[in-house]
């Protein structure tokens, strides 16, 4: 059974993965010329389901050891005495299966222990689904034909658009905005974060310990019009909002037009009711985005990924069955993520003075409380509820015997 999957970040290897241990033939084609190995990208979760998955592809240890390792936040605000908030305490009282880590990072982990042949430099033309089978016409001219083709290719997916129609017709913006980018430790910060909140904004530096230097996040509400693509524009956009905002904003703002792993986009849900169509289907960010850095969706694209290549397993003879088990056993976990994101959104982000006022010191005061208590707290909290009790099915019958070396 070949099975293309269109997209390299998170949900393509994770899918490629599971595909090649039950069995299938699964083919990764991604537009850029080369694996997206570094340190780029914004920090993201994986919660206890996505890391049991990975525990069972056996590269959690790794995921652990490429951690942010950020220890201490300082959150300030205009006219405020800066808040100190213990990370380490944080983090332990989520949950034992719970780890930040760069995108870029556990990328590249993924990419590593991959189990699938790659096509760099390449994305789909266009695609033709007779019943039996897809057939594929790709941007370099290639002609091939699989028995699924399925689209991890992020919030603005080519597959989605190619069978599901006009992303505009699709997305259901959040009013909000997240920009990433790289720069030198000017501040010294080493595993330290700074934070600065007002109403409508945050604006983040953290350091990263692999490279030494830090990354500098911008998340805030408002409502723009861009390209998508057009990075020049979007690094002017962000200049023109932040211009005037002061803190430490100016300095942040020196070294972004050198910045090379610029990252801008509106956080956005993707409202699709269904993300099947015949031998087609999407996974991840590409059929149910729940809002960057708002919504889990890391973590989201991780279980569903595995879910997705269990259901084709089990329905080996009948791949359309699949999806549709697939689509029907992950739609509660869909709609709890989009159901969380625009509250997660509106602590993130601050909707209020009153939250710029209260929230540092509320999260300073959980981080204190014992490990045991803050978990117990974690459990009934949205997230909590959402990513910690998630049950994951077991296929392990359906594993076909494997080599242990990636495929070259």
């Amino acid at each position: 059974m070949k099975v293309l999957i269109s997209g390299a970040s998170v949900a393509g290897p994770v899918l490629a993965y599971w595909l090649h241990r039950y069995g299938f033939e699964p083919t990764v084609v991604e537009r850029t010329p080369a694996a997206r190995h570094g340190l780029g990208g914004h920090a993201v979760d994986l919660y206890s389901a996505a890391a049991e998955v990975t525990r069972r592809m056996g590269c959690w240890d790794t995921i652990v050891a490429a951690r942010t390792q950020l220890d201490t936040m300082n959150v300030e605000r205009f006219g405020s005495r800066p808040v100190e908030v213990d990370l380490r305490r944080m983090y332990a009282g989520i949950s034992s299966r719970h780890v930040e880590i760069l995108r870029g990072e556990l990328t590249r982990i993924l990419y590593d222990d991959r189990r699938a042949e790659y096509l760099f430099g390449d994305s789909i033309a266009n695609l033709h689904d007779d019943g039996d089978g897809v057939d594929v016409t790709f941007e370099s001219g290639l002609e091939r034909r699989f028995d699924l083709v399925i689209g991890a290719d992020g919030l603005h997916s080519n597959v989605r658009r190619l069978v599901f129609g006009p992303e505009e017709e699709l997305q259901r913006p959040l009013g909000g905005y997240l920009a990433v980018y790289s720069m030198p430790d000017v501040f010294g910060l080493g595993n330290h974060t700074l934070a600065h909140f007002s109403v409508g904004t945050l604006v983040g530096v953290y350091g990263v310990h692999q490279t030494g230097q830090v990354r500098a996040g911008f998340l805030f509400r408002g409502e723009l019009t861009y390209d998508y693509r057009d990075k020049a524009q979007q690094k002017a956009l962000l200049v023109r909002e932040f211009r005037n905002y002061g803190w430490k904003v100016p300095e942040l703002l020196e070294h972004l037009e050198a910045a090379d792993d610029f990252y801008f986009d509106s956080i956005a849900q993707i409202t699709l009711d269904s993300w099947v169509s015949g031998r087609v289907g999407l996974v991840g960010d590409a059929g149910y985005s729940p809002g960057p850095a708002v919504g889990g969706g890391t973590s989201l694209a991780v279980v569903a990924a595995y879910i997705l290549a269990g259901e084709l397993a089990a329905a080996r003879s009948d791949l359309p069955s699949g999806l549709r088990n697939y689509e029907r056993i992950i739609r509660p976990l869909v709609d709890s993520s989009r159901w969380l994101s625009p509250k997660v959104m509106s602590t993130v982000i601050p909707s209020s003075a009153l939250m710029v006022r209260l929230m540092p010191g509320a999260a300073a005061m959980l981080a204190k409380l014992p490990t045991s208590l803050q978990r117990l707290i974690w459990s009934q909290n949205a997230v909590g509820k959402v990513f910690s009790s998630t049950a994951l099915p077991d296929y392990s019958d359906l594993l076909q015997p494997e080599s242990s070396q990636p495929v070259p």
